[in-house]
């Protein structure tokens, strides 16, 4: 990656449209729906921006939306990149980095994750409070990092204060369960086997999915606030594991998709 990459992205989106967002939103594995709340629309496939990857896994299309939304300009990733495509850090978040340049001043990400926890329950959602990286390796691990930041980022406090209340505060007032707890990313794309889930509950998670790490340590690269809620698609008791059907953590992850579309979207109209 290099500046000059960056900057061709950028102007290549800005020539079709895309001024100056506020926002950045992420959407997770069957979360794609909130994308239809866009008004005033501008689509790119990312198979059009230069220097872009491309998304692939079936269920992730893979396009950027410029428009409205709670009556603030945004630019949404409906599809995302994950390490288990054979993608390398640095590709993985490369569209964080053109969302900054592009001018967005806070980033929301939304992902489907298993629950650890076994008090949470599948189609809860969890506000991710703190995470444990187990992807074995950094988006910040590359030569010329310094071109675009402090190498070293500091990672006491990765998730926005402020936005995380803001979302404990919608979720009650909407009667909606928004658990608070520690997200584990693992690389995937194989889930994982009881002796695992005995080792993410021990080491302190609450849940675990295979995303959202990188693009949060590159927010906080940028200095970008970042805020990010998981919707639980399955439960991992390792003492009663039932074999997971991919499709059916889809069908979970879209019946709780309303009630992440009413907390990102009110959770907009508030910043």
């Amino acid at each position: 990656m290099t500046l000059i990459e960056l900057l061709e992205s950028t102007e290549f989106l800005k020539s079709k449209g895309f001024d100056n967002p506020e926002i950045g939103i992420v959407l997770g594995t069957g979360l794609g729906k909130l994308a239809n709340e866009i008004e005033n629309e501008i689509t790119a496939h990312y198979n059009h921006i230069p220097y872009f990857p491309l998304a692939t896994v079936e269920f992730h299309s893979g396009k950027l939306i410029f428009g409205e939304l709670a009556g603030k300009k945004v630019v949404v990733m409906q599809g995302r990149f994950h390490l288990y495509e054979g993608y390398d850090f640095v590709d993985i978040t490369y569209p964080i980095r053109v969302m900054h340049k592009l001018g967005i001043k806070k980033l929301l990400i939304s992902n489907a994750a298993g629950a650890i926890n076994l008090n949470y329950k599948k189609g809860d959602m969890m506000l991710i409070d703190d995470h444990i990286n187990l992807q074995g390796g950094s988006p910040l691990a590359f030569k010329n990092v310094a071109e675009f930041g402090e190498r070293f980022v500091d990672m006491s406090e990765p998730y926005n204060t402020h936005m995380k209340n803001k979302l404990l505060e919608i979720a009650k007032n909407n009667n909606i369960t928004l658990h608070k707890g520690v997200y584990a990313s693992v690389v995937g794309p194989q889930l994982e086997t009881r002796a695992e889930y005995r080792y993410l509950k021990i080491v302190g998670a609450d849940a675990v999915g295979m995303s959202t790490v990188p693009e949060v340590i590159v927010a906080n690269h940028l200095k970008l606030p970042v805020v990010a809620v998981s919707v639980l698609t399955d439960e991992c008791d390792p003492d009663n594991l039932q074999q997971v059907d991919v499709q059916e953590i889809i069908e979970v992850a879209g019946k709780a998709e309303p009630k992440m579309i009413t907390l990102f979207k009110e959770l907009i109209e508030m910043l």
